[in-house]
């Protein structure tokens, strides 16, 4: 059966393989796809997960660490139908933009849902969490007030996945670890894997972070909280340090009080986001 509507495709989901046309095939890695009513976010990770003991930042990084970063994969942006073929659309991408377009078929074959590429042949199955919770289902995309910087932070249930772009851009139509290995300086290699894309748990109102590009990411507190058109969340300076990031609010989806604490928050609420 062919889906026909992003609608159907609500909740977490985690992928047990992909094929590509060339017969390589990988079913180890660690592939989380977050899908709201229209946005989504995705976190891939290799299977052989690297040592981080006891890191705290960004500027703590070895160069080796930031070889391993960059083989992960994810992105945040939005989910499409054409009538056709579904496309993700990719505002943040942890890899550097390729001219290509995620496009894909998706059809159900027994419990799993197959995506079958349009532009490039490859397969991929995935399994829905159907223990999990579809509402609330809410989602901003930000910018950063100082940086102009993009984020998206996406709730459905009582998961969530958050994406904030890098400050300094790798080069188009490489791979992130060719321009990690290309790298004029450690800082530099650490600038280009400062792509935060984490996955967690909403419980009791905490939005705790259970994976991420960024391994120090890892059990902290993103606590969103909104006051009027803006949003704050917790991070970490690229010493370590607790640091508050402020952003302007320009696209919501759903109902906002859903992801995070609500101050004085003008809800602009849309079926598919809005700017």
């Amino acid at each position: 059966m062919t889906l026909t509507d992003v609608s159907e495709l609500r909740g977490l989901w985690q992928r047990s393989m992909i094929e590509w046309p060339d017969g390589q095939c990988d079913t180890a890695s660690s592939v989380r796809w977050l899908q709201g009513l229209c946005g989504c976010i995705d976190l891939r990770q290799p299977a052989a997960a690297q040592n981080f003991p006891r890191l705290h930042s960004i500027r703590e990084l070895t160069i080796d660490h930031c070889a391993w970063l960059a083989q992960q994969q994810g992105f945040a942006g939005r989910c499409v139908f054409d009538g056709s073929y579904f496309q993700w659309v990719r505002a943040i991408d942890f890899q550097p933009s390729t001219s290509r377009d995620d496009v894909g078929s998706l059809s159900w074959r027994g419990g799993v849902l197959v995506e079958t590429g349009r532009d490039i042949a490859y397969v991929e199955h995935w399994h829905r969490d159907a223990s999990a919770p579809m509402l609330p289902a809410a989602a901003v995309t930000l910018r950063e007030a100082n940086e102009n910087t993009a984020a998206a932070l996406l709730r459905v249930g009582a998961v969530f996945m958050f994406a904030r772009d890098r400050a300094v851009l790798p080069a188009a139509g490489r791979t992130l670890a060719e321009c990690v290995a290309a790298a004029p300086s450690l800082r530099h290699a650490q600038q280009l894997v400062d792509c935060e894309i984490s996955f967690g748990d909403v419980r009791a109102g905490v939005f705790r972070i259970t994976a991420s590009t960024l391994p120090f990411r890892i059990g902290d507190a993103l606590n969103p909280h909104f006051a009027r058109d803006r949003l704050t969340t917790l991070d970490r300076a690229a010493d370590g340090a607790p640091l508050t990031r402020h952003w302007e609010i320009t696209g919501v989806e759903g109902e906002p009080s859903e992801l995070g604490e609500l101050g004085e928050l003008s809800a602009r609420a849309g079926s598919c986001g809005g700017h």
